[in-house]
């Protein structure tokens, strides 16, 4: 209905398990991981559990999809079934005749399960591997439990004949913590917990499913994203259905962009009732008249939490009586230039602050990224109107945004602006400048503030930008890349294992170098797919050493 008022191919949230949408985050590739290595010479029984709509069955047609090499799978969708009929399903499935008993569908027990046993061995002298997925897993009744227990009994010397995986829902983990249940516990050999997505998936989600559809990324409205993240807890299928719903909502008033009030109604609608708000909205919403629209609750959210950060901003640098310390030295109140270190001897956060003291150093995104910017080029002025990251790339600066961890954070090594989500809902974006293992520097207006990982871990989720200037023009090198970037990656690798290339550089891209790759990535927990991409990139640049870098142990 609404796909040619904006310009799309087809609905791009359909709840249909349509594989040209599929997006793969980096929770359900794990999953899909975990799967694999059921599949594999040594996997034996693996447990996959996940909340409904969290991607389970996705997970398991991209499995199916792989078409893995001398494997056969047996898919049981229905485990609601007596136990001779479910041994029956799984022969059905691999192709296995089996004798009928008289007014039965299926033979006995013993019989079905001689028959199954017989056309294992075969499949494994043939060097073949046998999968049994029981999707809903949860709805399995006790006795066919205890009959997937005796399946797992079917084995040669040194290993399984019928590798297990069980998909379900939480319960199913429930249920195999049951006392009675402890035998069949004990076997399962890898477990995995598939959680929503986390709010910078969503938005990853969401702009990878319109551009699929030939939607443009600016057709919801980045708040507009927050907020489906917000009602749907980033479950996929309750993203897809409040997606939807907002482009008809969008649609029915003639705009081309939706925005949060569409996406409010879209989710009244969706789940039937007023979805859940974040705390401080949950408190205002039972203290304000039933009828005030939701945007006006966040209005006055909005003007309480200036009032409280004014406040905290006067207690902090304002006159006061004496006291403790203020969280920012006095000294430092004037706003410094861009690319500046603010203050020598950085005030440090009380271990005993909440994360509300951090809001003395609140700041508008574009304030921080000019922050940010001012680091790497502190002459740059940006035209107005002009899209930031496209004018830093033809200055030679790339911009990246993700999610990562302290770790591979400060593997990168390079200022970042971290993402702060407060429990009112609110978000916060504060620019790092030092990186150490215990905490950091945060740079703001009134000086550095140091604060400690304990202080920082409620409030960031992982969610970063940084600038990086990539050392040939690609941002990403493998086996279709230039020869200067190839060269470029050898002599890289090689000064990582303390080697020195003489003589002309090979430029291709062979398995040797390939293996380099996977090692180094390996050994500092990147992906190891044995390409340079933007991580690998940068934590290759960041042992370069370049002159005047900026980086989170200072300005190289």
């Amino acid at each position: 209905m609404y796909a040619a008022h904006f310009n799309l191919r087809e609905p791009p949230f359909s709840i249909a398990p349509d594989p040209a949408f599929l997006y793969m985050s980096t929770r359900h590739q794990e999953a899909l991981g975990h799967l694999l290595y059921g599949t594999g010479q040594y996997g034996g029984f693996v447990q996959l559990t996940g909340e409904v709509g969290t991607g389970k069955t996705t997970i398991l047609r991209t499995l199916l999809a792989q078409k893995l090499e001398n494997v056969d799978i047996a898919m049981i969708h229905n485990p609601r079934q007596s136990e001779a009929e479910f041994v029956a399903s799984i022969c059905d499935e691999l192709g296995v005749p089996y004798p009928k008993a008289e007014n039965s569908a299926s033979g006995s027990i013993k019989v079905l399960v001689d028959t199954l046993n017989e056309h294992l061995l075969k499949a494994h002298a043939a060097g073949r591997r046998t999968v049994l997925i029981i999707d809903e897993a949860q709805n399995l009744p006790q006795p066919v439990l205890e009959q997937v227990r005796l399946l797992t009994n079917l084995e040669t010397d040194k290993e399984k004949l019928l590798r297990i995986m069980l998909v379900g829902q939480p319960e199913l983990a429930d249920q195999l913590a049951r006392p009675d249940l402890r035998q069949l516990a004990s076997r399962i050999t890898a477990r995995f917990h598939l959680t929503p997505l986390p709010l910078v998936e969503t938005v990853r989600y969401i702009i990878h499913r319109l551009h699929v559809a030939g939607g443009a990324a600016d057709l919801f409205s980045e708040s507009a994203m927050r907020r489906v993240h917000q009602y749907s807890r980033g479950i996929p299928r309750q993203i897809n259905s409040i997606c939807d719903r907002a482009l008809l909502g969008a649609y029915a008033k003639g705009l081309r962009t939706v925005t949060p009030v569409i996406v409010d109604q879209a989710a009244v609608e969706v789940l039937g009732e007023q979805p859940p708000l974040p705390g401080l909205q949950r408190l205002l919403r039972g203290l304000l008249p039933k009828s005030l629209p939701l945007p006006w609750v966040e209005t006055v959210l909005a003007v309480a939490a200036l009032l409280i950060a004014g406040v905290l901003l006067f207690q902090a640098v304002g006159p006061r009586a004496p006291g403790p310390a203020p969280l920012v030295k006095p000294g430092a109140a004037a706003a410094a230039p861009a690319g500046t270190s603010v203050a020598a001897s950085p005030a440090a956060l009380p271990l005993d602050a909440g994360p509300a003291a951090l809001r003395v150093a609140a700041e508008p995104l574009p304030a921080v990224m000019s922050r940010l910017i001012g680091l790497w080029l502190p002459q740059l002025s940006i035209p107005h109107g002009e899209n930031t990251c496209r004018y830093l790339s033809r200055q030679g600066l790339e911009c990246y945004k993700g999610s990562t961890t302290w770790n591979q954070l400060r593997l990168m090594n390079r200022p970042a602006i971290l993402t702060l989500d407060h429990e009112d809902g609110s978000r916060q974006f504060v620019l790092l400048r030092r990186l150490s293992a215990d905490g950091g520097l945060i740079d703001t207006p009134n000086g550095s503030l140091r604060v400690s990982n304990a202080q920082l871990a409620p409030l960031w989720s992982g969610e970063f930008l940084l600038l990086w200037q990539p050392p040939t023009r690609e941002t990403k090198i493998g086996p279709q890349s230039s020869p200067e970037s190839i060269g470029w990656l050898r002599r890289a690798l090689a000064r990582v294992e303390g080697r020195t290339l003489s003589g002309p550089v090979p430029t291709n891209y062979g398995p040797e170098l390939r293996a380099q790759m996977i090692r180094f990535q390996s050994t500092r927990g990147l992906d190891a797919d044995g390409i340079a991409g933007t991580r690998t990139l940068i934590a290759l640049a960041s042992l370069d050493r370049r002159p005047g870098t900026p980086t989170l142990e200072g300005t190289q």
